[in-house]
């Protein structure tokens, strides 16, 4: 259907970067503020995280020592270490979508002042629906669909299949079983590619106003349309290349951190394996505060302003009854 204003509907390239010139402000003080405010939450966890592996920080330090006075190699088994890591993994994801919510919010209205034909007291009244703990349930429901299984598959292929100096494995080598189930993994992660895609517009409908579930159909409707699924592919690819090479691009300029890092803690603790770990994990969280500030406002308005677009539009005949079902809906 045509759209309800006079003028044509602008792209969505044109219509994200009109909403971010016109808001600039708003939308870099949020960033600003949440990006700077999820470092600061991540550099504690992070400390403490460490402070809780201190004891195996402390033992693989005793370990090296000993093994260079019997002037033996020493390698050390990483594993509990990575256990740490994963237990803390679920707060840093909270912490990223969290962020991530808050943005989301403030991009949809951007968006949402800028695209509809409303009055500013209609404006105001959508922009009040759009609350963070909607979004953020969006966030973690789209999580528990899409990713369960790719892991399963993951977990359950490498068992089955994984290579081990001290247990044979359980299906023979080069048996179409064998085959079947190392590749299920690639299969499983093609399916949450795409369930990912079809529920990328999620966020946004829950910050126009909608509930959890309610986005998650919102997002799957619009999506699998004629044209629905080729324009989310057509951003997202895109989007996905950008954030992508900013992450390496910022984490490669900031390598120089490594030794500076290493080199101070190691000083301070006097425990090598703390600074050299330390010392790997300060790029990568510049590369990905750095990437947050810059790509994430331009993906969420384009995923809000790609929602708004797909939306069905209203004649012009019902246009002005469209404004208050546009706000009882939401």
């Amino acid at each position: 259907m045509p759209p309800t204003g006079g003028s044509p509907e602008r792209g969505v390239t044109a219509t994200t970067f009109a909403v971010l010139r016109r808001h600039r402000a708003t939308v870099a003080g949020t960033t600003a503020r949440v990006v700077g405010l999820c470092g600061l939450l991540a550099l504690l966890m992070t400390a403490a995280t460490f402070a809780l592996a201190w004891p195996v920080f402390t033992h693989m330090r005793n370990q090296r020592i000993w093994y260079h006075h019997r002037e033996d190699p020493y390698l050390h088994d990483h594993t509990d270490l990575a256990l740490a890591a994963l237990c803390a993994l679920p707060l840093f994801l909270a912490l990223l979508g969290t962020g991530s919510a808050a943005l989301q919010t403030v991009c949809s209205r951007a968006v949402a002042a800028g695209t509809q034909g409303l009055s500013q007291g209609d404006r105001a009244r959508v922009a009040d629906r759009a609350r963070l703990p909607p979004v953020l349930s969006v966030y973690a429901l789209r999580g528990l669909i899409v990713w369960p299984l790719p892991l399963l598959a993951t977990f359950v292929a490498d068992r089955l299949t994984g290579y081990s100096l001290d247990t044979p494995e359980p299906l023979e080598r080069g048996s179409w079983l064998h085959t079947l189930v190392e590749a299920f993994p690639v299969a499983a992660v093609s399916a949450a590619v795409l369930l990912r895609l079809a529920l990328a517009l999620a966020p946004a409908a829950a910050a126009a106003g909608l509930g959890p579930r309610a986005a998650l159909r919102r997002s799957w409707s619009l999506t699998w349309t004629r044209s629905g699924f080729a324009r989310v592919l057509a951003l997202a690819l895109p989007l996905t290349v950008l954030t992508t090479g900013t992450v390496r691009l910022v984490t490669q300029l900031a390598l120089p951190l490594r030794p500076l890092v290493r080199d101070f803690l190691e000083q301070a603790t006097g425990n090598f394996f703390a600074a050299y770990y330390a010392g790997i994990l300060a790029p990568v969280l510049v590369g990905i505060l750095a990437t947050a500030a810059v790509t994430l406002p331009l993906t969420f308005t384009a995923f809000a302003t790609l929602y708004d677009h797909l939306l069905p539009r209203t004649p012009p005949r019902c246009a002005e009854g469209s404004v208050d079902s546009t706000v009882r809906r939401t």
